[in-house]
């Protein structure tokens, strides 16, 4: 049998998003960045042997057992061909099954690039095209993708593992007792998927230094300790809830994580008291539905030491109220897959704590607050985040055009978002300078929308906005001059066949004649907004 042709090295980080080596340099004198890889990393975690590493309905797993798990499934990818520096789909639940997919494809040298279980076909082929993923790790039924199909599109992607396969191959296949030579700190270790605000998902390469540094501090900032139990309720796809501190934080400390049986307050509330959990992460329309759950359930919260709300701004009312009926300690947190993190601090008083998104971890953070021309505004107004640091990207994944707009002199990275900086570094977010809708904590780019819509037989044009739904939250609105008439649930199952997730369709239609329009001939967005607002 022949040797497999080997596959480009996808670790490797282009020369232009490299950090300059003075600050490489920088960093790596202070600390932030270490010489362990990702890989090695998880082969450490396996000191805590016996201590409880995940509950998830039905199961639990200790240390041992779940990176022994990895170790076998990694083994049984080395033996279907799977290479270092291959790029990887994973696009999966929370649990285990997550967890092995993902250790499994670093300890093998892979990239690992990571899907929400939401996404669907349109989504996946668009990322499987530019990250050129040679292998599809799912939940076939879960994710209502046919592999059949997929593979038809995807030849270049020439193996599909359901999840029944990962467990029957882990169980069969004889585990890595080493990790392949060629990884390095500064490698790129994974691949997160930007919320959108031109279209579909761009890629967020993260490296192994610092995406360390990333859940390292962040579990030393929120005080992780062994005995904290860490509920995991949002996608453990998402930063936010891997390594803010996330999983990743916990494991690296010997934590446990936590899956509820479902994303229903009941189901939550039910394992935050059986399995006393002290610690979890939501975005404020599930911290905000769990305060009304609240009222009815009368749950047991006792053990909950630290409540993380990010994603999108928590309103100071919503905070207030969470403090004062749950008894435990708030942290705003306002960051980004492709780096900075803002938290509020667990000794920050009260008013901070409600009223701000907090100040950055690290202190070689540099932020830049800058009106429209890309100059300073005077301290306390408003203007875009820009930032630099020791662990926010220099690039997007084969995205060159991208970068030259998203990236300023230096390497600051231009976030989209409105803020203002008070003078103790606190950050107030007050929007986005782009149009994005922020749902249910998902960034959706309005123009991707528009796109798919335009597309239908009876839509003659279409513009997206962003409907205000309660404090600080967003829904999706739909105004369509139309050939005939056309329902929102007519649009829903148009955008179901073309295979968008869910989470991106419209929640309210308008019909309209005409779209008030700017000077130049575009259509005024705020003008329309106001109108229909009336």
């Amino acid at each position: 049998m022949s040797e497999p042709i080997a596959s480009p090295d996808r670790r490797i980080l282009p020369e232009e998003m490299r950090w300059p080596v003075a600050l490489a340099e920088r960093y790596t004198q202070r600390g932030y960045w270490q010489p362990e890889t990702l890989g090695q990393l998880i082969l450490q975690w396996r000191q805590y042997g016996d201590r409880t590493a995940l509950i998830e309905p039905g199961r639990s797993w200790s240390y041992h057992q779940l990176i022994n798990q990895a170790c076998r499934f990694a083994g049984e990818l080395r033996r279907r061909g799977m290479q270092s520096g291959e790029t990887v789909v994973i696009q999966l639940p929370n649990g285990a099954d997550f967890v092995v997919a993902l250790f499994a494809a670093i300890l093998n040298g892979a990239v690992p690039v990571l899907m929400l279980p939401a996404h669907r076909q349109r989504e996946i082929l668009r990322v499987v095209e530019l990250a050129q993923a040679r292998w599809f790790l799912s939940d076939a039924e879960q994710a209502g993708i046919e592999a059949q199909s997929l593979r038809a599109k995807a030849p270049d992607c020439h193996s599909l593992l359901s999840t029944a396969e990962q467990r029957f191959a882990a169980s069969q296949a004889p585990a890595i007792e080493e990790l392949p030579p060629g990884d390095a700190p500064q490698h790129i270790a994974l691949l997160l998927l930007s919320g959108g605000t031109t279209g579909l998902p761009k890629l967020i390469p993260r490296t192994h230094a610092d995406y360390h540094y990333n859940f390292r501090a962040s579990a030393a900032l929120c005080h992780v300790q062994p005995d904290d139990r860490y509920l995991a309720v949002l996608s453990m796809a998402h930063n936010f809830p891997l390594a803010c501190p996330g999983i990743l934080g916990i494991f690296s400390r010997g934590g446990c994580v936590v899956v509820p049986a479902t994303v229903a307050a009941e189901d939550a509330f039910d394992a935050i008291h059986q399995h006393r959990v002290t610690l979890t992460a939501l975005v404020p329309s599930l911290a905000t539905l769990w305060l009304e759950a609240a009222e009815w359930e009368q749950p047991d919260l006792s053990s909950l030491r630290l409540v993380q709300v990010g994603g999108a701004r928590l309103g100071a009312d919503a905070a207030r109220q969470l403090l004062a009926r749950w008894g435990c300690q708030l942290q705003q947190v306002f960051g980004m897959a492709e780096g900075l993190l803002n938290y509020t601090r667990l000794d920050d008083s009260p008013e901070l704590i409600t009223t701000t998104q907090g100040r950055p971890l690290c202190d070689d953070d540099e932020i830049r607050v800058v009106d429209e021309q890309g100059l300073p505004v005077i301290s306390g107004q408003a203007g875009e985040l820009l930032v630099r640091g020791p662990y926010t990207i220099r690039g997007y994944y084969r995205a060159p055009e991208h970068n030259r707009r998203a990236f300023a002199a230096g390497g600051f990275y231009r976030s989209g978002d409105r803020v203002r900086q008070l003078p103790g570094g606190e950050l107030l977010v007050e929007g986005r300078t782009r149009d994005t809708i922020n749902r249910h904590g998902e960034s959706v780019a309005a123009d991707e929308i528009e796109e798919c819509l335009r597309a239908h037989p009876l839509v003659r044009d279409v513009t997206v906005l962003a409907d205000a739904v309660g404090e600080q939250q967003e829904a999706i609105h739909a105004v369509v001059i139309a050939h005939s008439p056309l329902t929102l649930a007519e649009m829903r199952a148009f955008l179901e066949q073309q295979q968008v997730a869910p989470f991106k369709w419209p929640d309210r239609l308008t019909l309209v004649d005409a779209f008030p329009l700017t000077p130049i001939g575009k259509i005024n967005k705020q003008a329309l907004a106001a109108r229909l607002a009336v």
